[in-house]
């Protein structure tokens, strides 16, 4: 009754149909030449594109199984850049919302699919592999976003390429070598106030650190799809306005609204008693949020909730007080001492806009420094007192991407956009559903397995 499914021309119809409607959602249609191979392969069959096993006869197993094998790679390498792929939660900085050993099913077409930067690459590898690049460099092509079933917004938790990956020292790739250049500026800089040595300007420190930095490190440039992926929660769109005051964060004016999971450092005082490891756990703590633990005060990493919960369900624990950062920490976003600010009180900062145009000055350049240069690709210069872009004196700016602030649940253990900036939103990757698989590493055998995550949608909202 089926025997129209083995049909040659119906199986080669079905085929191109869906082939077409592909090579439309990829906008590209020089693939289109490619259904004169489509119908080789149904109808005349004049070529052996699987050419490592016999058209006729049996074929022995290890071609069997390398049939198989590439099949799989090839469907499932598809799968990963144009459905939805696999993220492993790394780092707590998305506690309590998201676990450390998370296994993640994100949506690539939750905004929409990007197509591969680098398409020369090992199967399932981001970035190295056998201590070498995992990919191709002399193969870029341009950004290309397809079709997807909405937008990024406000509030979602989101996976992106990290914007300040592109230059990487092998010996910290967690860290950004921006980072560890103004670290070592930092260092230098104290050792000469420490020695009476006359003080330098920061550039000049910055400077030096850079060479020292550049010297002894093995410096890797990535292109945008081959920087390490991170998740955070999206707290400002392009257009938006956000401050941080007291901790709390302000979009256009309006308090973020409040998510269980989102957790401060707490110092946890007791009245003498040390507290019982297992009345913590009956709260369930992840061990990274334990923290410092002298008695009789505790440095412990909790929500609003478990705070509360703490000071009237323990006798022995006479004060829960939330710490707020203070002073200027000199790593923070946009790394210009004349704005000092800390990880609780940070801003007011504007978020860029495609086709917004600002007036642009040494002022506010700091802010938008690197999106011109690394992000944009032109050509920055100041001379004189003047800004230069590609050699022309300008006074104004008109963007030509859109851009994101991401901030991770866990607001005092995060690097996020604080510490690094703006979002391109060709960085943009997906859009976390829901975890499949949840690993505890501090536990044993099967009680390793978090059985109340598995299954867990992600829920922005919560």
């Amino acid at each position: 009754m089926l025997d129209f499914l083995r049909n040659k021309y119906y199986r080669f119809g079905i085929v191109t149909l869906l082939y077409v409607l592909f090579v439309i959602w990829l906008r590209n249609y020089w693939f289109l030449l490619g259904i004169p191979i489509i119908f080789d392969m149904y109808i005349t069959q004049k070529v052996n594109w699987t050419f490592w096993k016999k058209r006729e006869g049996k074929n022995n197993v290890v071609v069997e199984w390398l049939d198989a094998l590439i099949f799989a790679v090839v469907a499932v390498t598809l799968i990963n850049i144009y459905l939805f792929q696999n993220y492993k939660i790394p780092t707590p900085s998305m506690e309590s919302t998201l676990l450390v050993g998370d296994h993640l099913y994100v949506s690539k077409v939750a905004y929409g699919p990007r197509a591969p930067i680098t398409p020369l690459s090992f199967p399932f590898a981001q970035n190295r592999i056998m201590n070498t690049e995992s990919y191709l460099k002399w193969i870029q092509l341009d950004y290309k976003r397809l079709k997807g079933f909405g937008h990024v917004k406000r509030n979602d938790i989101v996976v992106f390429n990290f914007p300040a990956g592109d230059t990487v020292a092998l010996e910290n790739t967690s860290t950004s070598i921006y980072s560890i250049v103004r670290q070592a500026a930092m260092e230098s800089k104290m050792k000469d106030i420490t020695a009476g040595r006359p003080e330098k300007s920061w550039d000049e420190y910055l400077a030096e650190a850079h060479d020292r930095v550049f010297n002894v490190a093995h410096i890797v440039v990535r292109p945008i799809d081959r920087k390490d992926n991170y998740i955070k929660r999206c707290v400002a769109l392009p257009g938006d306005s956000l401050k941080i005051v007291h901790g709390q964060v302000y979009i256009n004016g309006q308090p973020q609204p409040h998510f269980k999971g989102i957790q401060g450092e707490y110092i946890v005082r007791t009245n003498g008693r040390p507290l019982n490891p297992r009345a913590l756990e009956d709260f369930d703590l992840p061990r990274e949020s334990l923290g410092i633990q002298y008695n009789p005060n505790y440095r412990l990493t909790l929500t609003e909730e478990k705070a509360e919960k703490l000071r009237t369900s323990i006798p022995d624990i006479v004060k829960v007080e939330k710490i707020e950062d203070s002073g200027y920490n000199f790593q923070l976003f946009p790394h210009d001492d004349r704005y000092k600010w800390n990880i609780d009180n940070f801003g007011p900062i504007w978020v860029p806009k495609k086709g917004a145009t600002i007036d642009l000055n040494l002022q506010n350049l700091p802010f938008y420094k690197r999106i011109i240069q690394a992000y944009e690709k032109n050509d920055l210069k100041v001379k004189d007192g003047k800004i230069y872009i590609n050699g022309e004196p300008i006074s104004t700016y008109t963007f030509k991407m859109d851009y994101y602030w991401m901030m991770g649940d866990n607001r005092h253990s995060s690097a996020d956009s604080r510490f690094w900036g703006y979002v391109p939103e060709n960085h943009i990757i997906g859009k976390p559903k829901f975890v499949w698989l949840s690993i505890d590493k501090n536990k044993k055998f099967l009680g390793r397995i978090r059985w109340n995550r598995l299954f867990k949608v992600v829920d922005p909202k919560e």
